[in-house]
């Protein structure tokens, strides 16, 4: 099985200079950046890489950003970024550590609020990143300031700066036709820049045996695709000004407009005030000529100056057919993004995740082949509230609210299940990875930064990690970032999910020295399994680890189960249904050889 997590947080924002979110000095220099140093300098690449093989983590989802890779201008390629990524995978794979690359974004961009596009793909089709925040296109931490309110990243996805964005690289064609960029559509030049910079990944790291595949992207999100409402609000998240896609289209052309400010509550949203958004006028693209949506025709000002909207379906229907973002954009782009990456490594699996609003994609016979669906989930309540309640959480599926312990218990089992359920019934089958999960380190105002005491921390995290075990699924934690700090976090939005800390970090000789949470985080869990994996659990408070599988007779090798020194010091007792085992400490591992009288085999492990 496959446990790892998220290299890291950090990696979303330029080195040099530093590009942490709160830091407004310089942003729109977007093309003289550097991003050698994520997630960490070469230096350091021995430490972090050895904290994380001793805490069981031989796997990575390593964040890369297209803005890194080609941040000067179109087909200028960072060639300094790209040695200095080359040398930190080599040194992962000393360390024994395999990875997958993970060309990150959420919301498009770091000038709609966000991370991974360039800045300069807002220009080549006319948008004007420097009234964003004014404009309402959307929400940067740059510009607003701090405090930052919790989780409004995430409602840029439908707001005008990255829905038009998304809308024009996965549907430019059917839904802007007009719009072209150096002579080509703007479709065709998005997808061939985005996918030519990775591909220069794939073949800086060509050769490297613990490179084993590609994300094709990081929480995709659909734009206006598929949007059959322009009057209606679109979000994941409730939070702050949420204006419809054609009020978005309003206050980008330079409309004020009278709206809702919104707070998200565990009842469901809550209007907190209202008010004027973009009194000055001013426009989100460098002139009117180039707003993309009104030269389309999907909106325009009648003889009195008022705004109308012309055509209420123009992203929901092409040519009379109802859309589907999933089957006509989404598997287009995994397909041609597959087929590029394998010109150059032919036998690099491909990890698919899910959209914005949709369910995960299905998959046929024609699509491209060895793919990993890798979707992503968190505990609601602790992400997006910021603190942690043993008693009450969220199905988010059901949009329902769950009450007691044990209720939630089987709820996040039951919320965990559906991935592999959608892979194995809609996808053929194919393998599940959980890309990212994770909690929020800076619960309840921080109070385990002053006190010292992260029990609520662990009884989160414990709680998902239980959701997993359940549920026998991979998966890369989010995250692991070597610069966060109990101030600034991840140094992005805010967010500090970070399972190590440099703040945390008392004593340097100690590899368990500024980790955070590691009742729950590190847990022992079977490497390699002799057969099918069938049940897995571990208790934190009482040290027991049960594994049970059903073995396969053409394996020969043994069952190898991850035993960390952390969690058993002075030593662990194993117990066995049958056959040998042999308990390598100084490796913390265990060996489990079984016999072949019987098909079913279990193996305990508690403390000394």
């Amino acid at each position: 099985m496959l446990r790892g997590v998220n290299l890291g947080g950090s990696s979303k924002v330029p080195y040099q200079p530093d590009g942490a979110t709160y830091i407004r000095a310089g942003f729109f220099e977007h093309r003289n950046v550097s991003f050698v140093n994520r997630p960490f300098p070469l230096a350091e690449a021995d430490e972090h890489f050895t904290r994380l093989k001793s805490w069981g983590f031989n796997f990575l989802r390593f964040l890369v950003t297209w803005e890194a890779i080609e941040h000067a201008g179109p087909g200028r390629y960072d060639l300094e970024y790209l040695d200095y990524l080359r040398a930190v995978v080599e040194r992962a794979a000393e360390h024994g550590i395999r990875l997958f690359i993970d060309p990150h974004q959420d919301v498009w961009s770091r000038f709609s609020g966000g991370d991974g596009a360039p800045g300069w793909t807002f220009e080549s089709v006319g948008m004007d990143m420097r009234h964003f925040q004014e404009t309402g296109a959307a929400f940067v931490h740059q510009l607003h300031g701090d405090p930052l309110p919790q989780m409004i990243w995430s409602s840029n996805a439908t707001k005008l700066a990255a829905a038009t964005m998304f809308t024009l690289f996965f549907g430019g064609n059917d839904f802007a036709p007009r719009a072209h960029i150096e002579g080509e559509p703007a479709q065709e030049f998005l997808q061939r820049h985005y996918i030519n910079s990775i591909v220069q990944v794939a073949k800086t790291l060509k050769g490297l045996p613990n490179v084993i595949g590609f994300d094709s992207m990081n929480e995709p999100a659909e734009g206006y695709i598929g949007m059959s409402d322009l009057n209606k609000r679109y979000t994941l998240i409730n939070k702050g000004v949420i204006p419809t896609p054609f009020e978005s289209m309003q206050l980008g052309a330079g409309v004020p407009l009278e709206l809702h400010s919104w707070e998200e509550g565990i009842f469901g949203p809550i209007p907190v005030g209202k008010g004027v958004v973009n009194p000055n006028r001013l426009l989100a693209w460098e002139n009117a000529d180039r707003d993309v949506w009104r030269a389309e025709g999907v909106w325009d000002f009648d003889s009195q100056g008022k705004p109308r909207l012309l055509k209420p379906n123009h992203f929901s229907q092409v040519d009379g057919r109802t859309v589907d973002f999933n089957r006509d954009y989404y598997v287009p782009f995994n397909n041609r993004f597959a087929k590029a990456i394998r010109a150059v490594q032919p036998e690099a699996l491909i990890f698919v995740e899910k959209g914005f609003r949709n369910p995960g994609p299905d998959w046929g016979s024609n699509d491209a082949p060895n793919i990993v669906y890798a979707p992503h989930w968190y505990d609601p309540i602790t992400l997006a509230l910021k603190f942690y309640t043993a008693w009450v959480n969220v199905d988010q599926a059901r949009r329902r609210l769950i009450f007691g312990p044990w209720a939630i218990k089987r709820s996040f089992a039951g919320q965990l299940r559906k991935p592999k359920e959608h892979a194995s019934q809609r996808m053929g089958n194919v393998p599940t990875l959980l890309g990212e999960t994770g909690i929020s380190y800076d619960l309840n105002h921080k109070r385990a930064f002053r006190t010292g005491d992260f029990s609520a921390q662990v009884k989160a995290y414990d709680r998902i990690f239980q959701a997993v075990e359940a549920n026998l699924l991979n998966v890369t934690l989010w995250n692991y970032t070597a610069d966060n700090t109990n101030e600034r976090g991840d140094l992005w939005n805010d967010e500090d999910l970070s399972i190590f800390s440099r703040d945390q970090q008392t004593n340097p000789d100690d590899v368990n020295s500024g980790g955070r949470a590691l009742q729950a985080v590190v847990r022992p869990y079977p490497l390699a399994a002799a057969g099918e994996p069938l049940r897995l659990s571990f208790d934190i408070r009482r040290k027991i680890f049960t594994f049970t599988f059903r073995h396969d007779s053409n394996i020969t090798e043994p069952t190898l189960i991850f035993v960390p020194t952390y969690q058993y010091p002075a030593g662990c007792q194993v117990k066995v249904s049958d056959g040998k085992f042999e308990w390598i400490r100084e490796e913390q591992i265990v060996k489990y050889w079984h016999t072949s009288e019987q098909s079913e085999h279990a193996i305990h492990i508690r403390s000394r």
